[in-house]
């Protein structure tokens, strides 16, 4: 599913080139593995060490944000490790609440669907679009990241509060998360449905999806129903097949957005 809009007033001159890929099925494979081993990654780093955990969290997110603002385009390596690094730090802010504060599963989720929809309104307010082909200057790349942290965020909320408070369990939230991942992108096919509404739909559903099955693969058999291979394994296993993918993207340069694209956004 593409994104694309015609932005409610005429934007700024582009400073950067597109910062982001193209929006293909290979860009929503790699989301959604990189969403699963956030969600093994951080849970496997937090049972050998929480003090390990925070730090290689921390410090992972600064670096990838660091190396991917530094770019004058969009790199694979660079954008696919921040996405990473933002998978990772998302499961613990999500988790923090509810673990370190005491909140309900219902009331972290609800939290963040307010943090996302407000970050949201921020962005479009300043920038009269949200089209992922926008992000062609620095403000914009600020506002693309904060967001994709924010929808990190809300959706482990939401996995954990559909597998655990809700009772559906790993598996019955993933084919939850499946279907309704399905709706906007068949809106999107064959009703028409506003692009980047699409999109961000469809994005924020990718979190739940993806950390539903790396729980479901990972966790033991109860009391969620786990197949219980092992939050390390598990992302051990979607770490490779991310840099695969990543490599191949490099390489074949196939997700590099196309000028046309941009200009669309920009005219």
């Amino acid at each position: 599913m593409h994104s694309s809009a015609t932005p409610s007033r005429v934007a700024a001159p582009a400073a950067l080139r597109a910062k982001v890929p193209a929006v293909t099925a290979l860009f929503w494979a790699i989301k959604v593995l990189t969403t699963g081993m956030g969600e093994a990654g951080a849970d496997w780093l937090g049972s050998v060490s929480i003090a390990l955990a925070g730090a290689v969290g921390v410090l992972g997110l600064v670096l990838a944000m660091t190396w991917q603002f530094r770019a004058g385009e969009y790199v694979a390596a660079r954008y696919w490790s921040a996405v990473a690094a933002v998978a990772v730090f998302g499961t613990m802010v999500a988790d923090g609440p509810h673990e370190v504060l005491g909140l309900s599963y219902l009331a972290s989720t609800l939290a963040y669907v307010v943090l996302v929809a407000g970050c949201f309104l921020v962005w479009h307010r300043s920038e009269g679009t949200l089209s992922i082909h926008s992000i062609t200057t620095r403000r914009r790349e600020v506002f693309y990241w904060v967001t994709v942290l924010a929808t990190f965020a809300l959706g482990t909320a939401l996995g954990d509060l559909t597998a655990t408070a809700w009772h559906l369990g790993f598996a019955g939230s993933a084919l939850l998360f499946a279907a309704l991942i399905a709706v906007p992108a068949l809106a999107w096919a064959r009703f028409r449905l506003e692009p980047v509404v699409a999109f961000w739909s469809a994005y924020v559903l990718t979190r739940p999806l993806g950390a539903s099955v790396a729980d479901w693969l990972g966790k033991p058999h109860h009391p969620d129903g786990g197949l219980g291979l092992g939050d390390g394994l598990v992302t051990l296993v979607s770490g490779a097949l991310i840099v695969a993918l990543v490599a191949w993207c490099a390489v074949t340069r196939r997700d590099v957005q196309q000028p046309t694209d941009v200009a669309r956004v920009a005219s």
